[in-house]
């Protein structure tokens, strides 16, 4: 005896991002906090962009501190999708 089951889509996610982690919070978070030492660039992959933001930190004193800080305010107000497309898919290093 055969049983088949039925094919049910109600738990099946239906999202069109790909099954990878979205790291928005983190690196706005990190951004806003520790930004001047360039931690949210090298959690989003950008290791170069992070090492040129630790040296424009140092050279300024700290003044250059203010660009993470309005990167971290501009990912956490994208939403879900426009931060993965854009940070995570396009690799777009700066603003």
């Amino acid at each position: 005896m055969e049983t088949s089951k039925p094919k049910e889509d109600w738990n099946t996610p239906s999202s069109e991002m790909p099954n990878q982690e979205n790291k928005k919070i983190l690196a706005g978070v990190l951004a806003l906090l520790l930004g001047g030492i360039g931690v949210h660039k090298f959690i989003l992959g950008y290791t170069k962009e992070g090492i040129i933001q630790i040296v424009i930190s140092i050279v300024t004193c700290g003044i250059g501190g203010i660009i993470p800080f309005i990167e971290g305010i501009i990912y956490l107000t994208k939403t879900d999708e426009e931060f993965y497309n854009t940070y995570q898919a396009n690799k777009k290093a700066w603003f």
